[in-house]
């Protein structure tokens, strides 16, 4: 089985190479990935940033799941300089642990809330797998590789990331078919009007998705990104670009595009979007909780997709 801490991966130092390594062996026979963000861990008290309720309800259910790795884009505590709220993601979380589940954590911008060294020191403490890496990756068997970037720090080209990103993608075994890049700001989203374009792409992310299109490899990129509280779904240059910030922070209301390829109008959406691999490709189901007002969750499959293999 897989262990929270990898201590069934091997880390590897090679700026070319993945930092962790998941053998086959080690993962479900139809390997499931499970990927969302924007939760918010804080006390339980706080009820206007964040759900505690549809929080846990969102753990628990993903916990059932038996996913072989849950990516997080970012946004896990509420405010990253305050160390309880990684206690209380610790609390809240020991199902996780309890079915030994991969987490594999991207870098958000609530992680930065406070002073640098104490934000990043509170990261480390509870991913201690981690210490020194800002970006890393994990190649999660033989088929899949997972990017996970910091989009706090510089993307566009000529960066220290960019380069990393480059070497990786240049450096993946020929067996690898798909390429997970998990991040919290969206390189593709719903563009709003003001007043409500403080989450609009940016240009740091924006060429990322530059870069990816200019990419020529034998891959299939799915880009899992946090940030706007919200679910959106696109397809661009033949990448899959996915917006899952549903993970119990304050939901965002959008006005979606014609090329947002999600058209449902329920909200809030409370969710997480599950991944699973199989032989012709990726099967993709976002879940959604159906009345957060309830006494008791249920839930919702509200979007299906599919991912071919290249």
């Amino acid at each position: 089985m897989k262990s929270i801490l990898f201590l069934f991966a091997v880390a590897i130092q090679s700026f070319g190479q993945a930092l962790f390594r998941v053998a086959d062996s080690e993962l479900s026979s139809s390997p499931v990935v499970i990927a969302y963000g924007d939760m918010r861990f804080t006390d339980p008290k706080q009820t206007n940033a964040t759900n505690p309720k549809v929080r846990r309800w969102l753990v628990d259910r993903i916990a059932a799941e038996k996913p072989d790795a849950v990516l997080i884009s970012g946004d896990l505590p509420w405010n990253g300089s305050v160390t309880n709220d990684y206690a209380v993601y610790h609390a809240e979380t020991v199902p996780w642990r309890a079915a030994h589940i991969l987490i594999s954590p991207a870098l958000g911008n609530h992680e930065f809330h406070g002073e640098l060294h104490l934000c990043l020191n509170n990261w480390w403490n509870e991913f201690p797998q981690l210490l020194g890496h800002r970006w890393y990756s994990i190649a999660l068997g033989s088929r899949l590789f997972v990017l996970n970037l910091d989009s706090n720090s510089s993307l566009l080209p000529n960066s220290e990331q960019a380069a990393w990103i480059k070497a990786q993608l240049a450096s993946l075994p020929s067996s690898v078919q798909f390429v997970f890049l998990n991040m919290h700001h969206p390189p593709v989203a719903d563009v709003q009007a003001k007043p409500d374009d403080d989450h609009n792409p940016r240009p740091n992310e924006i060429a990322l998705a530059n870069l990816l299109k200019t990419t020529r490899t034998n891959v299939r990129f799915v880009v899992c990104a946090g940030h706007i509280h919200n679910y959106e779904r696109f397809l661009q240059d033949g990448v899959v670009y996915l917006v899952s910030g549903g993970g119990g922070a304050k939901p965002k209301p959008v006005v979606r595009e014609l090329r947002d390829q999600y058209r449902d109008t329920d909200f809030p959406n409370y969710h997480y979007v599950k991944f699973v691999l199989g032989a012709n490709g990726l099967d993709v189901d976002m879940i959604r909780v159906a009345d957060p007002a309830a006494l008791v969750p249920s839930w919702q499959l509200k979007d299906h997709f599919e991912v071919p293999a290249p």
